[in-house]
């Protein structure tokens, strides 16, 4: 079942952080080097392999940027929220 964006940002409502834009849920980190941002993209890279759901992800010095949709029906889902739900106990 595919999610609007008002339903999607009203369960992410708590997190904080994470905004809608063009259909793909996104946020941006700052770290203080390329290693931490790596080692972000590495702890991150687990869990959506763990949960088969993965999103796009950028990362260079210092920073990490992250979209995730569900590529498949092309919308945001429930599936996109756990993986947020999981990406924030990081």
């Amino acid at each position: 079942m595919t999610l609007t964006d008002a339903q999607v940002l009203e369960q992410l409502a708590d997190i904080g952080h994470w905004a809608v834009v063009e259909g793909k849920l996104t946020r941006r980190w700052t770290f203080p080097d390329f290693a931490s941002a790596k080692a972000f993209v590495d702890k991150l890279s687990a869990v959506a392999e763990a949960q088969n759901h993965h999103p796009d992800v950028q990362f260079g010095w210092g920073y990490v940027e992250l979209s995730l949709f569900s590529h498949d029906v092309g919308a945001l889902t429930a599936r996109d929220v756990r993986l947020v739900q999981a990406i924030e106990e990081l």
